[in-house]
Formats: C-alpha cells, sequence, structure tokens
C-alpha cells in the first residue's frame, strides 16, 4: 500500500475509534455493527486500492463481491442471488480487463518473442513450495521469466548491465516476487491481478534510458518492484 492508501485507511480507522469513544461517552448513539459491517473490511481496502494503485483488475472485483455480500447481508437480495451475481461480476470484469490490455499493447511480449526468435532465451526462475534468489552482478539483463507458486522470488538487477530496453514476465500465485532495480531505470506494468497486485517503488524516471517492461498474471499473490 503507497502512501496515500495508507493516509486513507488511517483515516478511517481514527473516524471508526472516533465513533467508538464518542458512543462509549454518551454523547453519540451511532450503530457501528450494521447487518454486514463486516463486508467494509472488503469494500474500503479494495476502494482505496481502485484510487491509489494502478492495477484495477484485483480491485474491482473485491469491490463488486463485497457491495454484493452488503446487499445480502441487508435483505436487499438473497443468497441465491449472490452466488448467481458474483460469477458474472467476475467475469465481466475480467473480460473488461483483457479488452483493455489488448488495445494498449504489450511490448514486454514483443521484446520476450523477438528474444526467442532470435535464440536468446530469457533467465527462467520458478519457485515452488521454496525460495529462489538470482542476481544479475555486471551481467547483460534482457529479460526474464519469473514463477512463484506458494513462494519467493528476489531478482536482483541493481548491479546488472542494461543496453537496451527489456522485459520481465511475472507469474505470482500465493506466492510473492522481489524485484531489485538500479535508479537509472524506468519500470513500466502492464499485470492482470486477481486479489494480488504490483507495488511499483522503483525511483527511476521519465527520462531514464531504459525501460523494463513488467507483465504477468498475480492472483493471491504480490510483486514488489524496489
Amino acid at each position: 500500500m503507497n502512501k496515500v492508501g495508507k493516509i486513507v485507511l488511517g483515516l478511517a480507522l481514527i473516524a471508526v475509534g472516533v465513533i467508538f469513544g464518542l458512543n462509549a461517552a454518551g454523547l453519540t448513539d451511532i450503530n457501528v455493527f450494521f447487518d454486514g459491517w463486516w463486508t467494509l473490511f472488503i469494500i474500503v481496502p479494495c476502494a482505496v486500492g481502485l484510487v491509489t494503485e494502478r492495477e484495477k483488475t484485483g480491485n474491482l472485483i473485491g469491490i463488486a463481491i463485497g457491495v454484493v455480500l452488503l446487499l445480502w447481508r441487508q435483505g436487499i437480495v438473497d443468497l441465491e442471488l449472490v452466488w448467481k451475481l458474483l460469477l458474472p461480476a467476475v467475469i465481466v470484469i475480467i473480460g473488461v480487463r483483457l479488452i483493455v490490455k489488448a488495445f494498449s499493447g504489450d511490448k514486454s511480449k514483443v521484446i520476450l518473442t523477438n528474444m526467442y526468435t532470435q535464440g536468446r532465451a530469457p533467465r527462467v526462475v520458478c519457485a515452488v513450495f521454496s525460495g529462489n534468489d538470482v542476481n544479475f552482478d555486471s551481467q547483460p539483463f534482457e529479460g526474464a521469466e519469473l514463477t512463484a507458486v506458494f513462494g519467493g522470488i528476489e531478482c536482483d538487477l541493481r548491479t546488472a548491465l542494461f543496453q537496451q530496453d527489456c522485459a520481465i514476465k511475472v507469474c505470482s500465485v500465493f506466492g510473492g516476487i522481489d524485484i531489485l532495480v538500479p535508479d537509472d531505470v524506468q519500470v513500466k506494468v502492464n499485470t492482470l491481478s486477481l486479489f494480488g497486485g504490483v507495488s511499483n517503488k522503483s525511483r527511476g524516471n521519465k527520462n531514464a534510458p531504459v525501460t523494463i517492461y513488467l507483465t504477468g498474471t498475480c492472483l493471491f499473490g504480490g510483486v514488489d518492484i524496489k
């Protein structure tokens, strides 16, 4: 969660604490525990992420699930209808995301395809129920494919040699991937995330001579770029 997200979530917690305090002092009688109040723990973080994070798909799905569950607890829709609505909502959101991604282009795919065509395969790193650290110390870097399934990967590119734009394809399923990059490159992210996401904390600016294009999927997993 970035700085803005932390501030918004912090303000929300402060507001809840103040309401509890006022209720305890007898100054107010605000019913915080309304039917379905727990759905706010789904809706609020996803709403914050929708505003503050680049990747929107997982947050949209989270909001849809939270709102439908809240409507159920409020007696507006029945449980059978909840299950009927959830799946179509998730499918529609994923479909829209795929269409947007297709029209926005995916330069990382082009870079990786060219590498395979020219016989220069990207570095492939996998961590399945395990951890894997990879270091490109003083080595030329063009591309990599990182897969973490119930595991973790740390990919250190801080001392790698960059001669041109490169690409990284990630797949994080109930896992985590940390990518350490130098300050003189910028990172552009174009991923599909479901209950996961990519946090880009790199310090590269728009005038950086080299761009790393990151693509892939995060399913109940995350990628940290720093």
